[in-house]
């Protein structure tokens, strides 16, 4: 009993402690050093509880604050030794909060703020992100209600940070674009400022939309769509990009701290809808404390070392007590004792707290689609473009180089016509490794599977595109093994997509030098679907083809395989062996003129009267060529002709080149074969 009247005293005394404590914090008063220090002497927690956490998270909280408004240009590098020591992944909502009000009120250092958030966003990239993500939706809210001064404040804020290259220069593009769609004095003010800050930055990397920029500008003076206080400041934007905005540089000798292959820039879409996670402001109990903490010991000593983290845990507490919290020392004591227990422990931990969430939804597809597409349209050249390119953040890394190389190919297929600036970044892009090889050759498989799913016009850029390919001899041939041309195993739109290939590839070439390409030794093993030394329908299907796109020469060799082919020779027989008993029967029949009968029986070249030659082209035909005809005809049945003439077979020959052309150049009509170039249409057969 005596035990238990020993203990209610000090139990009621903790208990005081503790609300008195919370109810000074909440009304948000001036605590004295000397009533803290007496007050958290009283309390005794057990370490991990919740009262523990919300004492921590109190003097974390305190310590980022204090730091942050303490900041300059002299003392940065010193203050972010400091902000290391501190839990930064659980304080960075407070951390980035407190960033963006010192920012608010002292615009005038926003390069010095957006150095600090880059050097902390090099090594915890979260910070940079939710910082980014922050501003980006104040500053719609700030539009929405038309607060000029607070949205000047954030978009200087985005300007350096695009500078420091924390945030992609695309956003700053996306912020212009929706300020001067619809321009009113307001928002083209807000839009000058902007680009004044950060127009060198984009005169280096995005030269054409800087250039778009100005020309919007230019326009809105033109026109009088301002008052004249806001043309005033366009015509000094004017003045400032034409002395190379010397007097607002991209980043200043002394705040330039990192590292340019250790910067980390984030590309977030203005237009999309973001969560500022404001909820990580606020205290929140944490099960898994002090495994978290353990977490960030190892981190804290990766990035400053051993020595340089007892150095700065003593400069730290210094600068803790200053501003009144006496007992920070004793949170960085038991910090440092649980980093000496946990030396020999492995780096899940670490990696888990570096490690960045990527959640590869459609949304972020479609956010890496526009920024290639931005990326290479706002290029001067084709250098620029693959260097700009090489340069973006991967969503996928094992499918980066495909998904590059696919946007490429659909942007090349948008333009109204081609143009060659597509075909010299894939050259660049190819020569870069095996990996973007490999992913030319992936995307081409898929082209020519999936071509069907396109139209025409956007064919014709898409097989310009892989010509050229081809021909640049910077894409090997061997790709072209999947190509088997026959009637069964192409569709129409394969066969378009093969014409311009193949068109592409004479008109870079020539002939003559794609007849040596073709007939080299490397490459002709990879063509035997292009062009069979076997099989006769596969041999005449081939040959019509390319006579009917107009590469006829490519077919020579194929013509004599086929003609000194068993097959052709007994096909050529069969076909003589009709014509003289077709002869035969027209002697027998009326000497009266029938084109049908005519038709089918003289000048078939099939086994069926399909093909035959109509009345109407007989009649076409020159008077000596009919009289002669009628003159066979009439002859009596049982002459027999052994062998055709050498008239007959230059006219079969003609009638071969010809029937290429028949029905308005939709269908190319063989011996047996009609090969559809497109859309099939009905037709009678005569």
């Amino acid at each position: 009993m005596s035990d238990d009247q020993v203990e209610d005293p000090t139990s009621d005394l903790m208990r005081k402690s503790v609300s008195e404590l919370e109810r000074l914090r909440a009304s948000g008063a001036y605590i004295p050093p000397a009533k803290l220090k007496q007050l958290l002497a009283n309390i005794k927690v057990s370490e991990g509880s919740e009262e523990y956490q919300k004492l921590q998270w109190e003097r974390l909280k305190k310590s980022i604050n204090g730091l942050v408004n303490k900041v300059t240009r002299k003392n940065i590098r010193e203050i972010v030794l400091d902000l290391f020591n501190l839990n930064l992944v659980r304080g960075r909502g407070a951390l980035v909060k407190s960033i963006m009000k010192s920012q608010e009120v002292s615009q005038e250092h926003s390069s010095v703020y957006a150095c600090l958030v880059c050097v902390l966003n090099s090594k915890i990239p979260e910070i940079g992100e939710l910082l980014v993500t922050r501003l980006i939706v104040h500053l719609k809210r700030n539009l929405r209600r038309k607060r000029k001064e607070s949205s000047a404040s954030e978009l200087s804020f985005i300007a350096q940070l695009t500078n420091f290259q924390v945030s992609h220069e695309i956003l700053v593009l996306e912020v212009l674009y929706e300020l001067l769609e619809k321009p009113t004095d307001d928002s083209v003010e807000l839009a000058a400022g902007l680009i004044v800050e950060c127009g060198a930055y984009l005169q280096e990397n995005s030269k054409v939309a800087c250039n778009a920029i100005f020309e919007r500008f230019r326009s809105i003076i033109t026109e009088g769509i301002v008052d004249g206080r806001v043309q005033l400041i366009l015509e000094k934007a004017f003045l400032s990009r034409r002395d190379d905005f010397k007097d607002h540089p991209t980043v200043d000798d002394d705040l330039d701290l990192v590292e340019e292959e250790d910067k980390i820039t984030h590309t977030i879409d203005f237009t999309a809808e973001l969560d500022p996670k404001e909820a990580i402001d606020t205290f929140q109990y944490d099960k898994d404390y002090k495994t978290n903490e353990e977490k960030y010991a190892k981190l804290r000593r990766e990035i400053l070392g051993d020595d340089d983290e007892s150095a700065s845990e003593n400069e730290s507490t210094k600068g803790t007590l200053e501003n009144g919290d006496e007992n920070e020392e004793e949170e960085f004591s038991v910090s440092e004792s649980e980093e000496e227990n946990d030396e020999n422990d492995n780096d899940e931990g670490n990696q888990q707290v570096k490690e960045q969430i990527k959640d590869l939804t459609e949304q972020e597809l479609t956010n890496f689609q526009k920024n290639v597409y931005l990326t290479v349209m706002g290029s001067m050249g084709p250098e620029e473009a693959v260097h700009k390119l090489l340069k973006l953040e991967a969503i996928d890394p094992i499918r980066n180089e495909f998904m590059v190389v696919d946007m490429l190919v659909k942007c090349c297929a948008q333009e109204k016509s081609y143009s060659k600036f597509y075909g010299l970044i894939g050259e660049g892009l190819i020569l870069v490794n095996r990996r973007w090889e490999d992913a030319f050759n992936q995307v081409f498989k898929e082209n020519y599977a999936t071509c069907h799913r396109f139209e025409t016009t956007l064919l014709r850029n898409i097989g310009t595109f892989w010509g050229h390919m081809f021909a640049s001899d910077k894409m090997g041939w061997e790709v072209m093994k999947i190509i088997e041309l026959t009637e069964e195993e192409t569709n129409s739109a394969q066969r378009i997509l093969l014409k311009f290939i193949l068109l592409r590839l004479r008109s870079e070439l020539g002939m003559a030098e794609l007849l040596r390409r073709i007939g080299e030794s490397y490459i002709s093993p990879y063509l035997g679907g292009l062009f069979p030394r076997t099989g006769a329908d596969h041999l005449r299907f081939s040959i019509n083809y390319f006579t009917a796109i107009g590469l006829g020469r490519l077919t020579e060799e194929m013509r004599e395989i086929l003609k000194n082919s068993p097959v052709a020779e007994s096909a050529e027989r069969g076909r003589l062996r009709e014509r003289s008993e077709s002869v035969s029967r027209s002697g027998s029949s009326s000497s009266s003129y029938s084109g049908s009968s005519y038709s089918s029986s003289s000048y078939s070249r099939s086994r069926s009267a399909s093909d035959s030659r109509s009345p109407s082209r007989e009649s076409n035909l020159p008077q000596e060529k009919r009289k002669r005809s009628e003159g066979e005809s009439a002859s009596p049945p049982h002459v027999k002709r052994p062998h055709a003439s050498t008239e007959d077979q230059s006219s079969d020959s003609h009638r071969g080149q010809n029937i290429l052309r028949s029905n308005r150049g939709r269908y190319v009509a063989t011996n047996a074969n009609t090969i559809p170039l497109g859309p099939k249409k009905a037709h009678r057969k005569i």
